[in-house]
């Protein structure tokens, strides 16, 4: 931002990360109420397990839940769903394809004629398809739309945050002081685009001893709650590492899952 900012973006020439770019607009066809997005500094996290997590629990409530998967090289959302059909289209935009439980999903892994084949793409071009997702697929009446986003803060998250209308980001984080300074980076990103951060979710924070009951952090001491207090945030959750849970991504029965420790996560969401 120049240090003679009026803020006002029509009369400037300067390209800066605080300029005013116009939203994308949706599909004529669709509705979708608020969006939530999905971050980190880094993969392996577990993004896209919470992004499954919340939209499953959110619509056993009763709320229209979607997910849009902006993560185009590595997409795993349509194997946690168990989904094998197809994406198609219609003259008025492209079709999402459903899970079992009626959650509205939109990933390249549903374009693709093999879900092995990589995403050799540049970019501009990955980016250019998340906005084709929000602009050219048709999504029905969504009350809460999951954005689960790449790692990191290149081209997609900046043009998630720029060309759509984010009501809050959730980052996720595990406990290794490697992941914790990388989060850093992703509230300071955060908080250059204006984006509100609803809170902190910190995945495989222990595990739980079959025998005795007792939590062992696997890595180490977990810096979460220090963190986000540092920022003014709240922890939302610690989930643990749990086979059962990976078993049901494996096999694509997410739906399935109950998991006590995300609802916190929930409140926080269905009160904005």
């Amino acid at each position: 931002m120049s240090e003679n900012c009026t803020h006002d973006c029509s009369s400037c020439g300067q390209d800066c990360s605080s300029r005013a770019i116009p939203k994308e607009k949706l599909n004529q066809f669709s509705n979708v109420k608020k969006v939530i997005g999905i971050v980190s500094g880094k993969g392996g996290v577990g993004k896209s397990l919470v992004t499954s997590l919340l939209a499953s629990h959110i619509n056993k409530k009763g709320f229209k839940t979607a997910i849009l998967d902006a993560d185009i090289t590595g997409p795993s959302i349509p194997k946690a769903f168990g989904l094998k059909e197809k994406a198609m289209g219609n003259g008025a935009g492209i079709l999402t394809v459903n899970s079992k439980n009626g959650i509205e999903v939109m990933s390249i892994n549903l374009l693709l004629d093999d879900e092995t084949q990589p995403v050799v793409w540049r970019g501009p071009v990955i980016a250019g398809t998340v906005k084709q997702f929000w602009t050219d697929v048709i999504w029905n009446d969504v009350d809460y739309m999951f954005v689960d986003m790449p790692p990191g803060t290149g081209d997609v998250p900046l043009t998630v945050f720029q060309s759509l209308p984010i009501d809050g980001i959730i980052i996720v984080t595990s406990p290794q002081e490697l992941v914790s300074m990388i989060v850093e980076k992703a509230i300071h990103m955060a908080d250059i685009m204006n984006i509100p951060v609803l809170g902190m979710v910190e995945n495989m924070s222990y595990a739980v001893c079959p025998d005795c009951g007792k939590h062992i952090n696997i890595f180490g001491e977990s810096h979460a709650a220090e963190i986000a207090s540092r920022f003014g945030i709240p922890l939302l959750a610690q989930l643990p590492i749990n086979p059962d849970v990976a078993k049901h991504c494996d096999n694509g029965t997410i739906e399935d899952v109950e998991v006590d420790e995300i609802v916190g996560v929930v409140d926080k969401v269905l009160s904005i």
